[in-house]
């Protein structure tokens, strides 16, 4: 696995990216120095861009409501697209509502304790055009965030991103038309590809998977059932012939807790693929007004060309595959980079617990000893029980005795004088895993007679 290198010019320009054994040679005999550590990117000294050659390339974007996938790829002269680095990053958007929450209750609790009456303040206030919750506004911000860093470090001449996923109004009503289809803004998707998703690509009875599913009917459509997606649900082929046209109470009177799961499971909608309706558009504005070329591609294809060229299921693969791909080559031999958005720290200087009262008071400043929290550090311990060489995100103290988390564990008390600064915290953690991952066997089912 490899994982190549952001090289810029002696002024900052953009170069191709190279291989990380090239990267060592330049950074070795002094050629280069190093600009930034993550994404690893590094400034040569002798060269400009005049004596470089530069190979089209392209930012590709799979959005996703918790993890958004993004692939760098070079545009060869036959259209191949050759993958260059894979970004997987990891959205905050729970954290930030549940943020919300507990401060809507801190200052519900604060008003309404020995104070008189205070009429309401809900109708006073106006959201712009085009607001989102900022749960939901963190996700095209951040992606956006992302673009703008990997223009300034690599020379990306278009941008390509899935628009669509699921039409969860139009599964509903299949003759949705005029003006009740644009109050969803939503465009059409597979059934098959709702179904899978809502019930994990297993049979709802059986729980059996990696096997063919048939699309069953609840009710059956002898009985008056429609083909409603609420109706609808993926049985194997041997649970859906057993069940044949009885009702689902009737097939499952002697398992009241799985029909008990499967009716509540009924009721519960697709929240991922909501919040992906409702921060499309947003983003797909936000990347068109870059000026870059800007092509989308539909769900569908992505699939399509997933499953033409043999790759896994994952999110920075999907992003490979968005819009419309000849071929692609070297995605078994990168690494990916794993970007969690973890914040820049809270205001909120005072600690509370659930029930809103005070239980620590931080500290007013931000840094220690020239560190702050978050920030990458290598920890060299010459003795001790934790003697030894770390590196992780540091958590400070003001006393001096900071914390280490590494990527297994959490080490306490590390003095900083043996911590040495990285680089400094910028919102976001970073971790690398292997690509591919083990693949999915992904059944397409029997579509004949359904139930």
């Amino acid at each position: 696995m490899t994982t190549f290198v952001f090289v810029l010019d002696r002024k900052g320009r953009r170069l191709m990216p190279c291989h990380p054994a090239r990267a060592r040679k330049l950074l070795k005999k002094g050629r280069a120095r190093v600009h930034k550590v993550f994404p690893f990117t590094i400034r040569l000294t002798d060269r400009e861009l005049e004596n470089s050659s530069v190979q089209p390339m392209l930012i590709k974007i799979d959005p996703g409501s918790k993890e958004t996938g993004i692939a760098l790829v070079r545009e060869e002269k036959n259209k191949e697209h050759h993958a260059l680095y894979f970004i997987n990053l990891q959205h905050r958007g729970q954290q930030i509502r549940n943020a919300l929450h507990k401060r809507r209750c801190l200052r519900r609790s604060r008003r309404s304790r020995n104070l008189r009456y205070r009429s309401p303040r809900f109708l006073n206030r106006r959201r712009a055009e085009g607001w989102l919750a900022p749960s939901l506004q963190h996700r095209p911000d951040s992606i956006l965030s992302w673009v703008s860093r990997l223009r300034k470090i690599t020379p990306v001449e278009r941008i390509s991103q899935e628009l669509v996923k699921f039409d969860t109004q139009l599964t509903q009503n299949s003759k949705i038309e005029g003006i009740e289809y644009q109050q969803g803004e939503l465009t059409g998707y597979e059934l098959r590809e709702y179904l899978l998703e809502k019930f994990g690509r297993k049979c709802i009875y059986c729980g059996a998977d990696n096997v063919p599913l048939n699309i069953d009917h609840v009710i059956p459509k002898s009985k008056g059932g429609s083909n409603r997606v609420s109706n609808l649900v993926l049985a194997c082929v041997q649970c859906n012939q057993k069940k044949g046209s009885r009702s689902i109470e009737e097939f499952l009177k002697d398992k009241p807790e799985v029909l008990r799961q499967i009716k509540n499971q009924l009721k519960q909608p697709l929240k991922d693929a909501a919040s992906v309706n409702a921060t499309r558009w947003k983003l797909f504005n936000k990347l068109k007004s870059t000026g870059f070329p800007f092509e989308v591609g539909s769900g569908a294809l992505t699939k399509f060309n997933r499953k033409k060229f043999g790759i896994p299921k994952a999110h920075w693969l999907d992003a490979l595959c968005v819009g419309n791909v000849p071929s692609v080559t070297n995605w078994r031999n990168l690494n990916v980079l794993n970007i969690k958005c973890c914040g820049r720290g809270a205001y909120q200087r005072t600690r509370t617990d659930k029930y809103g009262f005070p239980r620590g008071i931080c500290m007013r400043q931000k840094k220690v000893y020239g560190f702050s929290t978050g920030d990458m550090v290598k920890a060299i311990i010459p003795k001790g029980k934790k003697k030894g060489v770390c590196v992780g995100k540091v958590a400070v103290r003001k006393t001096g005795s900071f914390n280490l988390q590494t990527s297994g564990q959490t080490i306490q008390g590390i003095s900083y004088r043996y911590c040495r600064l990285i680089t400094h915290s910028d919102g976001y953690s970073y971790s690398w895993k292997s690509c591919p991952i083990p693949p999915r066997v992904e059944t397409r089912g029997i579509l004949g007679e359904v139930r």
